[in-house]
Formats: structure tokens, sequence, C-alpha cells
């Protein structure tokens, strides 16, 4: 039988002294190297056992502070479904509600972005053309749970009372909603989910360690017409999320 690696035996070790309320939710960890000395092995050892407590929702990193234990946190429910889609409100806000949980967000639109290559494929127009570019920070209870960069093609949405997702008469309500003020019908939306490490800027902002598990979701809506109106790169961290989809059965 091997010998279980280096890192797990110290995250047993940590995860046992949590458990033993040697360390309280909110308290900070000890420096990497501190813990590396006490328990006999490096910190890049150290490094890869918070790591991994932190993808489990044991630990919580705060960038430029330190490792901390992660105060009691219920995993949010995030539901991929075209049932969200409401007549008014937003779908996160929606969401949330069912959960019983407050939710908020914060965003920032630029206009007349240039489209990058991949972003200028997902949109079907060319490399270079000016987009609305929106990017979203959701809470729940004042926590951050999902991160979003949207893109809008501006020849669809420019000169229109909605071309500022987040501005206007109706701010916040949702693309599909938003589309259809200006005549343009949703269809469908297409979702790529996959599994990847969070970048440093995404773990900042998500109060996550940098290369933690998060599920990358790649979304674009199609108007009735088979034409891309709007594509965005969601991000949910694994540890705290749990992402569900429902499937309509048409009878």
């Amino acid at each position: 039988m091997s010998e279980q690696p280096p890192y797990l035996r110290i995250a047993d070790e940590l995860r046992q002294r949590i458990a033993e309320h040697v360390w309280e939710p909110g308290d900070r960890l000890p420096s990497r190297a501190q813990i590396g000395q006490e328990c006999g092995v490096g910190e890049n050892v150290v490094r890869r056992a918070q790591e991994l407590l932190i993808s489990q929702g044991v630990l919580e990193g705060r960038a430029g502070s330190g490792t901390y234990v992660a105060e009691p946190r219920e995993r949010v429910r995030v539901v991929r479904s075209s049932a969200r889609e409401q007549p008014s409100g937003s779908p996160f806000r929606q969401d949330m509600k069912a959960l019983r949980l407050q939710s908020d967000w914060e965003s920032r639109t630029d206009a007349k972005v240039p489209a990058p290559a991949e972003i200028a494929t997902r949109l079907g127009i060319a490399e270079g053309e000016p987009c609305v570019r929106t990017t979203y920070e959701f809470l729940a209870d004042g926590k951050p749970v999902q991160l979003s960069t949207s893109w809008e093609p501006y020849a669809v949405t420019g000169g229109t009372l909605v071309v500022l997702p987040e501005g206007g008469p109706h701010a916040g309500v949702g693309v599909v909603n938003r589309m259809a003020e200006i005549g343009v019908t949703i269809s469908h939306a297409v979702e790529q989910p996959e599994p990847r490490h969070a970048t440093a800027e995404e773990a900042s902002l998500l109060g996550i360690q940098k290369a933690a598990l998060v599920t990358h979701i790649r979304r674009t809506y199609y108007s009735d017409d088979g034409r891309p109106v709007e594509t965005a790169d969601i991000v949910v961290p694994a540890a705290h999320c749990e992402i569900v989809y429902e499937i309509p059965i048409n009878r």
C-alpha cells in the first residue's frame, strides 16, 4: 500500500486542528513557514494542503492577507434553466430569492470595446467590431458567488434604450427581457461548462485561493433567426456553489 502524499497528511492535520477548535471560524492561520516547521514539511506542501482545503470550503484565502478558517457557509445552488427568465427582474435575483438569500451585484459597463478574436467567433462578427462589455460580481448575503463578463454586439443594441445592461429603464432585467424590448426574440442559449483553476484576479474577487477549482461556463444567447446576440464567461467557485441544470421536456 502506497504512503499517503505529504500534502494530504498536512490537510488532515489542519482539518483536525479546526475540528478540535484550535482554530475557530474567522481565525487567521499561522504562516506556511511556521506550519511547515511544526509539521516537518516544506512550504510548498503546506500550500498544496491549504489549496485543497480551500477548494473544499474548509479554509478561505484572502488576497494580501493570508489564509483563514472559513465561516460556516452553505453552498449556493445556481440553477441554469430557461425557466429562470421571468417577465421582469433578474434571473440571479430569482435564484437567490428561492434560497432566501439577499442578492446584489456590482457591475461596470464599457461601450464600443473591440471584440477579441474568441468573442468575435462566438458572436459571429469580425474581430475588432465594437461591443458593449459588462463585468459583474454577484453577491449572496454579501459574499461573492459568481463572476461574469458579458459581450453584446454594439450593432444590436446601439442607439436603443437597452444599450447599457445596467442603465436606463430596463436595467438589470436580464438579456432575454432586455432584447425583447427592442424586438429581438431570444430562442435559446448554449452553455459549455468546464472545470479549471481560478486566475489570480478571479481568486481575489471571489475570496478563494489562487488556482482553486472553479466552473467556467461559456454561454451564448441566440435570436430566433439564429444570430448570436450576447455571449458571456461565467465563473463560479466550486467550493461555494453547486450548478444544477433544469432541462424542460416538451410534450
